[in-house]
């Protein structure tokens, strides 16, 4: 359905991103992958499905190499067709104790990196089809984007930033084939999640799987959680003919958390 497109995924070496790119790359679309830690795996891992596949260090923090990151992807691939903004970044911390440096990296990578990465995307996405626009912008929000949880002020200020923006996107371009949707998850067992995890089982003595119930018991009702490749399928959805009308929505695939 995606051959001859190109999806660039940020934060796509692992966790979300990663089941994302490969969700895409199943559908025929090339890749740019971006992150940090292990990159042959990743990489081999997207090749191995018939795709093209390239990557680029960006940190997400800094808008110069976010630029720098776009035009790697215009020159290897031609443009940015698809572009899943999914980089982020969490400290859990009360707002009177929370480090300032740590606000400024997490609203920085949370959400500046989104906004960059957009404009940047644009131009290119609304020229293509003989200038009726195709494109599909992707932003990974949260469940956090649609309510609060204590502790979290910086992650859940740039979370609902994020679906801000994915709002305002959509609506400047309604007349386009350019359309811009947020995916709000739940509790994604990534390696984010997993410290949280077991700092949760070395405060209470419990063992993993028990600190993994606890987590889902005090808010997912389905007490699952959501997986890579679902956030993957929906992704795909939005890319499809179906979701060609499907814009500015702040979607969640949260077990039930927002429906209490």
């Amino acid at each position: 359905m995606l051959k001859g497109k190109t999806a660039l995924v940020t934060g796509s070496t692992s966790g979300i991103g990663l089941g994302i790119a490969k969700a895409l790359a199943e559908q025929g679309a090339n890749i740019v992958l971006n992150g940090f830690g292990d990159v042959d795996g990743p990489r081999a891992a997207i090749a191995a499905l018939g795709v093209k596949v390239a990557y680029h260090g960006a940190d997400m923090s800094k808008p110069a190499e976010i630029a720098d990151m776009m035009k790697y992807a215009a020159a290897e691939f031609g443009q940015v067709d698809i572009l899943v903004n999914n980089a982020g970044i969490q400290h859990v911390a009360r707002i009177e104790d929370f480090p300032v440096e740590k606000w400024d990296a997490i609203i920085a990578i949370n959400l500046s990196s989104a906004f960059h990465a957009t404009r940047l995307a644009l131009p290119a996405m609304q020229a293509a089809d003989n200038g009726k626009g195709w494109g599909r912008i992707i932003n990974l929000a949260s469940v956090h984007g649609l309510v609060g949880s204590a502790e979290k002020s910086a992650y859940v200020a740039a979370k609902h930033g994020l679906v801000g923006l994915t709002k305002v996107t959509a609506l400047e371009n309604a007349t386009s084939g350019v359309t811009c949707n947020a995916i709000c998850p739940g509790w994604v067992l990534t390696p984010l999640v997993q410290k949280q995890v077991d700092a949760r089982a070395a405060e209470n003595g419990i063992g993993n799987e028990a600190a993994k119930q606890q987590l889902l018991g005090e808010k997912e009702p389905s007490m699952q959680f959501t997986t890579p490749e679902e956030l993957g399928a929906l992704a795909v959805f939005f890319c499809s003919p179906a979701g060609a009308n499907i814009r500015g929505v702040a979607w969640n695939m949260d077990g039930g958390w927002t429906a209490q």
